[in-house]
């Protein structure tokens, strides 16, 4: 595929923008359901998904479990340094991070920070034992400076899309 028909295909016409503000908002709608909310039949919708799933604007669909119904959870906002010089210890602590599924978001930041993770745990001692294990398993982690959330105000990843 030519670069020109590369940009052809990642072009979002109205009806792809519509589509991903409402799938965003609940990816579980059917195409009849979409299709009530968006000029378009419910094949042209199922067609229109399948697309922007397979060139990767849509990454996955996921269900938002509600973490009060599911036993103790709080959340933990930790920013993280590591030691610079070395790129082989960053790329140890990536990929300790990406395999950690307590932690929910990753950032790669500038200023004092290196990363800055949204995680969750049971409590504060497991929160500690995770920490633990990340000093302990990635010697390029040199600390990490924690918030503990007390209320969560707002929860979600949408990215608005200008129709």
């Amino acid at each position: 595929m030519s670069p020109a028909e590369a940009a052809r295909e990642m072009e979002l016409d109205r009806f792809d923008r519509q589509l991903l503000n409402l799938v965003q908002e609940d990816a579980g709608q059917t195409a009849e359901q979409l299709a009530g909310r968006v000029a378009l039949s419910p094949s042209a919708i199922q067609r229109r998904l399948k697309r922007l799933r397979a060139q990767g604007t849509i990454g996955r669909d996921i269900a938002v479990v509600d973490p009060e119904r599911v036993g103790p959870c709080t959340v933990f906002i930790a920013s993280l340094t590591v030691e610079r010089e070395r790129p082989d210890l960053m790329a140890a602590v990536r990929r300790w991070l990406l395999a950690e599924p307590r932690i929910q978001q990753i950032y790669y930041v500038t200023g004092e920070a290196d990363f800055v993770v949204v995680l969750s745990a049971p409590d504060v001692a497991a929160y500690n034992a995770l920490m633990s294990r990340l000093l302990a398993e990635c010697p390029g982690a040199t600390r990490f400076a924690t918030s503990v959330a007390l209320d969560v105000v707002k929860r979600g990843l949408t990215i608005p899309i200008p129709d």
